[in-house]
């Protein structure tokens, strides 16, 4: 098994660097990532020296295309859920920029806990429309405080090689059930399931060994599809579609 996990966690460094490519731009160094947005464009971050040191930053990208498209993030509450998200990654605002200062020690972790968080601050706040008033992140709280499940908020974990990974819930362990922990997926596709199972693949074995992983996904605007729910149980994560989460209540509460 320990064979086979690494395998796993070697193709997902060589193909990080593999489609990883830099491009200069002036004073700043241009990253793009083979990680994808929403509108399946590669994630690009800038990199320049300051302080004997990096600041690594999304230019704003993240935050304006959100504010673009209708999801505005002006209210105290969502502002609140922003700042605890960036800060579970070591991710500041520097006005609509999402930044993180790195050294030469660091920088590889740096940019992987930048990266996380534009996608993480991503999938939390982008709405289908702009009416929809709450946030998914927000229906699964209010979910589980209505289920009496104990649960501890925005936790990170550092995996076997190293990298941070924040997961919204756990669930600590009781007399009927083990550790469980809980991802919510606001818009399920392919590149979002596979960041979550990576994440849990490189946290699992720094864990109890009996710990379980779910991802909870919003189906309220579209069906699961079959590749996201397979990317997900290949990888040890269970799968669970928001319209069918009554069936999964009674595990997460006792």
């Amino acid at each position: 098994m320990i064979q086979e996990i690494q395998r796993l966690l070697d193709q997902y460094v060589a193909w990080l660097k593999d489609k990883t490519t830099l491009r200069q731009v002036a004073d700043w160094v241009e990253i793009t990532t083979p990680y994808l947005d929403r509108h399946n464009d590669y994630l690009q971050i800038y990199a320049t020296r300051k302080d004997h040191g990096y600041v690594l930053t999304d230019d704003g990208y993240t935050i304006e295309d959100l504010e673009q498209s209708g999801c505005k993030l002006e209210s105290p509450k969502r502002q609140d859920l922003l700042r605890m998200t960036l800060n579970g990654f070591g991710v500041r605002l520097n006005e609509n920029a999402l930044e993180i200062p790195a050294s030469a020690d660091n920088f590889a972790l740096r940019k992987h806990s930048l990266i996380q968080a534009m996608l993480a601050v991503n999938d939390m706040f982008y709405l289908a429309t702009p009416t929809v008033a709450s946030v998914f992140y927000e229906d699964v709280v209010a979910w589980l405080d209505i289920c009496e499940v104990r649960y501890t908020p925005k936790v990170k974990f550092t995996g076997r090689t190293g990298y941070d990974h924040l997961f919204d819930f756990v669930i600590p362990k009781s007399r009927l059930q083990p550790e469980r922990i809980l991802q919510t997926i606001n818009r399920p596709s392919r590149e979002t399931a596979q960041a979550v199972a990576f994440a849990w693949i490189d946290t699992k074995e720094v864990r109890p060994k009996d710990s379980k992983a779910y991802a909870l996904l919003n189906d309220s605007e579209q069906p699961i599809s079959a590749a996201v729910s397979d990317a997900l149980r290949n990888y040890d994560v269970t799968p669970l579609a928001w319209s069918n989460r009554e069936s999964i209540r009674q595990e997460l509460a006792a």
